[in-house]
Protein backbone atom coordinates (compact mmCIF):
# COMPACT_ATOMS: atom_id res chain seq x y z
CA UNK A 1 0.00 0.00 0.00
CA UNK A 2 1.37 4.01 -1.10
CA UNK A 3 2.66 5.90 2.27
CA UNK A 4 -0.26 8.31 1.63
CA UNK A 5 -2.86 5.32 1.59
CA UNK A 6 -1.30 3.85 4.51
CA UNK A 7 -1.94 7.05 5.85
CA UNK A 8 -5.47 6.98 5.22
CA UNK A 9 -6.24 3.68 6.07
CA UNK A 10 -5.40 4.04 9.49
CA UNK A 11 -6.94 7.38 10.13
CA UNK A 12 -10.21 5.07 9.11
CA UNK A 13 -9.19 2.30 11.29
CA UNK A 14 -8.78 4.85 14.27
CA UNK A 15 -12.00 6.51 13.68
CA UNK A 16 -13.79 2.52 13.82
CA UNK A 17 -11.72 1.86 17.04
CA UNK A 18 -12.62 4.81 18.97
CA UNK A 19 -16.13 4.49 17.97
CA UNK A 20 -16.17 0.98 19.08
CA UNK A 21 -14.50 1.37 22.32
CA UNK A 22 -17.21 3.58 23.65
CA UNK A 23 -18.99 0.54 24.64
CA UNK A 24 -16.28 -1.21 25.91
CA UNK A 25 -14.03 -1.33 29.37
CA UNK A 26 -10.87 -1.01 27.36
CA UNK A 27 -9.25 0.92 24.83
CA UNK A 28 -9.31 -1.09 20.96
CA UNK A 29 -5.93 0.00 19.25
CA UNK A 30 -6.52 0.76 15.36
CA UNK A 31 -4.08 -2.58 14.61
CA UNK A 32 -7.29 -4.19 15.75
CA UNK A 33 -10.04 -2.72 13.69
CA UNK A 34 -10.08 -4.64 9.66
CA UNK A 35 -12.15 -2.60 7.38
CA UNK A 36 -14.02 -4.84 5.05
CA UNK A 37 -16.46 -4.14 1.92
CA UNK A 38 -19.80 -4.51 4.10
CA UNK A 39 -20.38 -7.39 6.98
CA UNK A 40 -20.40 -9.92 4.03
CA UNK A 41 -17.17 -9.85 3.18
CA UNK A 42 -15.78 -9.39 6.91
CA UNK A 43 -17.78 -12.99 7.42
CA UNK A 44 -15.86 -14.35 4.17
CA UNK A 45 -12.81 -13.03 4.99
CA UNK A 46 -13.23 -14.98 8.85
CA UNK A 47 -14.31 -18.26 7.45
CA UNK A 48 -11.20 -18.17 5.28
CA UNK A 49 -9.09 -17.71 7.76
CA UNK A 50 -10.65 -20.34 9.90
CA UNK A 51 -11.52 -22.94 7.34
CA UNK A 52 -9.46 -26.17 6.44
CA UNK A 53 -10.33 -29.81 5.93
CA UNK A 54 -11.37 -31.26 9.72
CA UNK A 55 -12.53 -28.49 11.45
CA UNK A 56 -16.24 -27.49 12.24
CA UNK A 57 -17.89 -24.78 13.56
CA UNK A 58 -20.91 -24.07 15.37
CA UNK A 59 -23.85 -22.11 13.81
CA UNK A 60 -27.78 -21.08 15.11
CA UNK A 61 -30.38 -22.28 13.93
CA UNK A 62 -32.20 -20.45 12.85
CA UNK A 63 -29.68 -18.50 12.19
CA UNK A 64 -28.47 -16.24 8.77
CA UNK A 65 -27.39 -18.13 5.36
CA UNK A 66 -24.16 -16.38 4.58
CA UNK A 67 -22.31 -17.69 7.75
CA UNK A 68 -23.28 -21.53 6.35
CA UNK A 69 -22.36 -20.49 3.02
CA UNK A 70 -19.01 -18.92 3.54
CA UNK A 71 -18.38 -21.66 6.13
CA UNK A 72 -19.39 -25.14 3.84
CA UNK A 73 -17.52 -23.30 1.19
CA UNK A 74 -14.21 -23.02 3.15
CA UNK A 75 -14.33 -26.66 3.59
CA UNK A 76 -15.53 -26.45 7.78
CA UNK A 77 -18.01 -28.90 8.78
CA UNK A 78 -21.29 -27.04 9.94
CA UNK A 79 -22.95 -28.32 13.55
CA UNK A 80 -26.05 -26.05 14.61
CA UNK A 81 -26.86 -25.36 17.93
CA UNK A 82 -30.66 -24.46 19.03
CA UNK A 83 -31.77 -21.11 19.48
CA UNK A 84 -34.90 -21.88 22.22
CA UNK A 85 -38.07 -19.88 21.32
CA UNK A 86 -39.51 -20.31 24.94
CA UNK A 87 -36.61 -18.33 26.27
CA UNK A 88 -36.67 -15.44 23.66
CA UNK A 89 -33.95 -17.48 21.66
CA UNK A 90 -31.12 -17.59 24.03
CA UNK A 91 -28.52 -20.04 22.82
CA UNK A 92 -28.85 -23.47 24.02
CA UNK A 93 -25.30 -24.03 26.15
CA UNK A 94 -26.14 -27.66 27.18
CA UNK A 95 -26.50 -28.01 23.18
CA UNK A 96 -23.19 -26.30 22.34
CA UNK A 97 -21.23 -27.97 24.93
CA UNK A 98 -22.66 -31.91 23.55
CA UNK A 99 -21.64 -30.66 19.82
CA UNK A 100 -18.04 -29.12 20.41
CA UNK A 101 -15.11 -31.28 20.50
CA UNK A 102 -10.99 -31.14 19.85
CA UNK A 103 -11.57 -29.53 16.36
CA UNK A 104 -14.17 -26.99 17.28
CA UNK A 105 -12.71 -23.57 15.89
CA UNK A 106 -15.69 -20.82 16.85
CA UNK A 107 -19.14 -20.27 17.53
CA UNK A 108 -21.04 -17.84 15.43
CA UNK A 109 -23.77 -15.67 17.67
CA UNK A 110 -25.42 -13.03 15.62
CA UNK A 111 -26.62 -10.11 18.40
CA UNK A 112 -29.01 -8.32 18.14
CA UNK A 113 -30.75 -11.27 15.99
CA UNK A 114 -31.27 -11.73 12.38
CA UNK A 115 -33.77 -13.58 12.31
CA UNK A 116 -34.97 -13.65 15.43
CA UNK A 117 -35.81 -10.19 16.91
CA UNK A 118 -34.15 -10.97 20.03
CA UNK A 119 -31.31 -9.18 22.20
CA UNK A 120 -29.12 -10.61 24.59
CA UNK A 121 -29.10 -9.75 28.03
CA UNK A 122 -25.35 -9.25 29.42
CA UNK A 123 -25.91 -12.55 31.82
CA UNK A 124 -26.47 -14.57 28.44
CA UNK A 125 -23.61 -13.23 26.97
CA UNK A 126 -21.56 -13.43 29.71
CA UNK A 127 -22.63 -17.36 30.09
CA UNK A 128 -21.84 -17.67 26.38
CA UNK A 129 -18.77 -16.21 26.56
CA UNK A 130 -17.77 -18.59 29.79
CA UNK A 131 -18.62 -21.87 27.56
CA UNK A 132 -16.37 -20.83 24.42
CA UNK A 133 -13.62 -20.90 27.12
CA UNK A 134 -14.52 -23.66 28.80
CA UNK A 135 -14.44 -25.76 25.36
CA UNK A 136 -11.43 -23.76 24.03
CA UNK A 137 -13.18 -21.84 20.79
CA UNK A 138 -13.43 -18.50 20.03
CA UNK A 139 -16.26 -16.17 19.33
CA UNK A 140 -17.21 -14.58 16.14
CA UNK A 141 -19.92 -11.70 17.16
CA UNK A 142 -22.15 -10.92 14.18
CA UNK A 143 -22.95 -7.10 15.04
CA UNK A 144 -24.41 -5.99 12.61
CA UNK A 145 -27.49 -4.66 14.18
CA UNK A 146 -25.94 -3.36 17.02
CA UNK A 147 -27.84 -0.34 18.96
CA UNK A 148 -31.03 -1.50 17.09
CA UNK A 149 -32.87 -1.95 19.87
CA UNK A 150 -36.29 -0.92 21.36
CA UNK A 151 -37.43 -3.79 23.82
CA UNK A 152 -36.20 -3.61 27.44
CA UNK A 153 -33.11 -5.30 27.06
CA UNK A 154 -30.28 -2.70 26.07
CA UNK A 155 -27.29 -3.71 23.50
CA UNK A 156 -24.41 -5.02 24.86
CA UNK A 157 -21.40 -5.63 22.09
CA UNK A 158 -19.91 -9.15 23.11
CA UNK A 159 -16.51 -7.55 22.93
CA UNK A 160 -17.14 -6.52 26.59
CA UNK A 161 -16.46 -9.97 27.67
CA UNK A 162 -12.93 -10.09 25.23
CA UNK A 163 -11.45 -10.95 28.94
CA UNK A 164 -12.91 -14.06 29.20
CA UNK A 165 -12.36 -15.30 25.52
CA UNK A 166 -11.18 -14.12 22.46
CA UNK A 167 -13.73 -12.42 20.10
CA UNK A 168 -14.06 -11.27 16.55
CA UNK A 169 -16.84 -9.02 16.20
CA UNK A 170 -18.11 -8.25 12.81
CA UNK A 171 -19.99 -5.01 12.16
CA UNK A 172 -21.03 -2.18 9.60
CA UNK A 173 -22.63 1.03 9.04
CA UNK A 174 -25.46 -0.46 6.51
CA UNK A 175 -27.96 -0.86 9.21
CA UNK A 176 -27.80 1.45 12.04
CA UNK A 177 -27.46 4.38 9.91
CA UNK A 178 -29.54 2.82 6.85
CA UNK A 179 -27.33 3.14 4.42
CA UNK A 180 -26.91 -0.52 2.94
CA UNK A 181 -25.69 -0.34 -0.51
CA UNK A 182 -22.29 1.92 0.77
CA UNK A 183 -20.60 -1.52 1.81
CA UNK A 184 -18.75 -0.47 4.71
CA UNK A 185 -17.78 -2.79 7.12
CA UNK A 186 -15.16 -4.11 9.97
CA UNK A 187 -13.56 -7.25 11.59
CA UNK A 188 -12.73 -6.19 14.95
CA UNK A 189 -10.35 -8.25 17.46
CA UNK A 190 -11.27 -8.08 20.78
CA UNK A 191 -8.86 -9.65 22.68
CA UNK A 192 -7.17 -7.96 25.22
CA UNK A 193 -4.65 -11.15 26.52
CA UNK A 194 -3.45 -11.01 22.83
CA UNK A 195 -4.37 -15.07 22.37
CA UNK A 196 -5.07 -14.08 19.02
CA UNK A 197 -1.64 -12.99 17.94
CA UNK A 198 -0.21 -15.57 19.62
CA UNK A 199 -1.61 -18.36 17.72
CA UNK A 200 -1.28 -16.49 14.72
CA UNK A 201 -4.68 -15.92 13.97
CA UNK A 202 -4.36 -11.98 13.95
CA UNK A 203 -1.76 -12.18 11.69
CA UNK A 204 -3.50 -14.45 9.73
CA UNK A 205 -6.59 -12.31 9.47
CA UNK A 206 -4.36 -9.31 8.48
CA UNK A 207 -2.43 -11.23 6.05
CA UNK A 208 -5.45 -12.36 3.91
CA UNK A 209 -7.32 -9.04 4.45
CA UNK A 210 -4.12 -7.52 2.06
CA UNK A 211 -5.52 -9.88 -0.56
CA UNK A 212 -8.92 -8.51 -0.39
CA UNK A 213 -10.67 -4.80 -2.26
CA UNK A 214 -11.19 -2.46 0.16
CA UNK A 215 -14.27 -0.04 0.62
CA UNK A 216 -14.70 2.36 -2.05
CA UNK A 217 -13.18 5.03 -1.77
CA UNK A 218 -15.58 8.02 -1.60
CA UNK A 219 -17.11 6.02 1.67
CA UNK A 220 -13.85 6.05 3.34
CA UNK A 221 -13.83 9.67 2.85
CA UNK A 222 -17.60 10.19 4.88
CA UNK A 223 -16.77 7.39 7.75
CA UNK A 224 -14.78 9.47 10.06
CA UNK A 225 -17.51 12.51 10.15
CA UNK A 226 -20.31 10.41 10.46
CA UNK A 227 -18.91 8.19 13.22
CA UNK A 228 -18.07 11.42 15.21
CA UNK A 229 -20.99 13.59 13.97
CA UNK A 230 -23.78 11.49 13.33
CA UNK A 231 -26.50 13.37 15.95
CA UNK A 232 -28.57 11.17 18.46
CA UNK A 233 -31.72 12.45 16.89
CA UNK A 234 -30.91 10.53 13.59
CA UNK A 235 -30.59 7.48 15.43
CA UNK A 236 -33.76 8.08 18.16
CA UNK A 237 -35.88 8.68 14.67
CA UNK A 238 -34.83 4.81 13.40
CA UNK A 239 -35.63 3.40 16.97
CA UNK A 240 -38.62 4.69 17.25
CA UNK A 241 -39.94 3.90 13.85
CA UNK A 242 -38.52 0.74 14.74
CA UNK A 243 -40.35 -0.19 17.55
CA UNK A 244 -43.73 1.39 16.36
CA UNK A 245 -43.33 -1.38 13.41
CA UNK A 246 -42.57 -4.38 15.38
CA UNK A 247 -45.22 -3.49 17.45
CA UNK A 248 -47.97 -3.69 14.99
CA UNK A 249 -46.21 -6.63 13.24
CA UNK A 250 -46.25 -8.42 17.04
CA UNK A 251 -50.18 -7.16 17.54
CA UNK A 252 -51.58 -7.90 14.08
CA UNK A 253 -49.41 -11.54 14.04
CA UNK A 254 -51.56 -12.42 17.53
CA UNK A 255 -54.97 -11.63 15.49
CA UNK A 256 -54.22 -14.72 12.87
CA UNK A 257 -54.82 -17.97 14.12
CA UNK A 258 -52.65 -20.13 12.63
CA UNK A 259 -49.66 -17.95 13.33
CA UNK A 260 -47.47 -17.61 16.89
CA UNK A 261 -45.16 -15.16 17.95
CA UNK A 262 -43.12 -16.93 20.44
CA UNK A 263 -41.23 -13.79 21.67
CA UNK A 264 -42.02 -10.08 21.61
CA UNK A 265 -39.04 -8.45 18.72
CA UNK A 266 -36.80 -6.66 20.77
CA UNK A 267 -33.69 -5.81 18.05
CA UNK A 268 -33.27 -5.88 14.63
CA UNK A 269 -36.48 -5.62 12.09
CA UNK A 270 -37.42 -9.35 11.77
CA UNK A 271 -39.10 -11.84 13.51
CA UNK A 272 -40.17 -15.34 13.68
CA UNK A 273 -43.37 -16.53 13.68
CA UNK A 274 -44.59 -20.34 13.73
CA UNK A 275 -47.27 -21.79 11.47
CA UNK A 276 -49.46 -24.15 12.36
CA UNK A 277 -50.27 -25.87 9.19
CA UNK A 278 -53.55 -28.04 10.83
CA UNK A 279 -55.48 -25.06 10.61
CA UNK A 280 -55.02 -24.49 6.90
CA UNK A 281 -57.08 -26.59 4.34
CA UNK A 282 -54.78 -26.54 1.50
CA UNK A 283 -51.25 -25.77 2.92
CA UNK A 284 -48.58 -28.33 2.85
CA UNK A 285 -45.71 -26.86 4.47
CA UNK A 286 -44.05 -23.16 5.22
CA UNK A 287 -42.70 -23.33 1.59
CA UNK A 288 -45.95 -24.03 -0.03
CA UNK A 289 -47.51 -20.85 2.22
CA UNK A 290 -45.04 -18.55 1.15
CA UNK A 291 -45.66 -19.29 -2.58
CA UNK A 292 -49.14 -19.66 -2.32
CA UNK A 293 -49.19 -16.02 -0.12
CA UNK A 294 -47.06 -13.91 -2.40
CA UNK A 295 -49.36 -15.38 -5.80
CA UNK A 296 -52.31 -14.45 -4.28
CA UNK A 297 -51.40 -11.27 -2.14
CA UNK A 298 -48.26 -10.03 -3.35
CA UNK A 299 -46.88 -10.70 0.28
CA UNK A 300 -43.27 -11.80 0.64
CA UNK A 301 -41.90 -13.51 3.54
CA UNK A 302 -39.12 -16.02 4.03
CA UNK A 303 -39.69 -19.56 4.56
CA UNK A 304 -38.39 -21.00 7.55
CA UNK A 305 -36.74 -24.02 5.96
CA UNK A 306 -34.39 -21.65 4.58
CA UNK A 307 -33.35 -21.15 7.88
CA UNK A 308 -33.44 -24.36 9.17
CA UNK A 309 -36.94 -24.12 10.89
CA UNK A 310 -39.50 -26.17 9.10
CA UNK A 311 -43.18 -24.40 9.05
CA UNK A 312 -41.81 -21.42 11.08
CA UNK A 313 -41.70 -18.19 8.73
CA UNK A 314 -39.59 -14.93 8.92
CA UNK A 315 -41.10 -11.74 8.80
CA UNK A 316 -40.06 -8.57 8.07
CA UNK A 317 -41.07 -5.24 9.54
CA UNK A 318 -38.58 -2.22 7.76
CA UNK A 319 -41.52 -0.73 5.91
CA UNK A 320 -43.59 2.39 6.64
CA UNK A 321 -46.63 1.87 9.02
CA UNK A 322 -48.74 2.22 6.50
CA UNK A 323 -47.61 -0.35 4.10
CA UNK A 324 -46.63 -2.78 7.02
CA UNK A 325 -50.78 -2.89 7.85
CA UNK A 326 -51.73 -3.17 4.64
CA UNK A 327 -49.39 -6.11 3.79
CA UNK A 328 -50.09 -7.55 7.03
CA UNK A 329 -53.97 -7.52 6.20
CA UNK A 330 -53.06 -9.59 3.19
CA UNK A 331 -51.87 -11.99 5.32
CA UNK A 332 -54.09 -12.35 7.60
CA UNK A 333 -57.08 -12.33 4.71
CA UNK A 334 -54.81 -15.28 3.12
CA UNK A 335 -55.21 -17.42 6.51
CA UNK A 336 -58.87 -16.91 6.50
CA UNK A 337 -59.55 -18.21 3.21
CA UNK A 338 -57.59 -21.29 3.45
CA UNK A 339 -58.44 -21.84 6.99
CA UNK A 340 -59.20 -25.33 7.53
CA UNK A 341 -63.33 -26.06 8.10
CA UNK A 342 -62.55 -28.30 11.29
CA UNK A 343 -61.02 -25.03 12.97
Amino acid sequence: MEPHKCVYYLCLQIAVAEYLSCDLSYKLSPEDVLLTSGCTQAIEIVMSVLGQPGVNILLPKPGYPKHEAHAVFHKMEVRHYDLVPERGWEVDLEAVEALADENTVAIVITNPNNPCGSVYTYEHLSKIAGTANKLGMLVIADEVYGHLVYGNTPFVPMGVLGETVPILTLGAISKRWAVPGWRFGWITICDPKCILKETKVFHSLRSFKMLTTEPATFVQGAIPHIMKNTNDEFFTKIINLLKETAEICYNEVKEIKCITCPSKPEGSFFMMVKLDISQLSDISDDIDFCRKLAKEESVMLLPGTALGMENWLRITFASDPPKLKQGLGRMKSFCQRHQSQFN
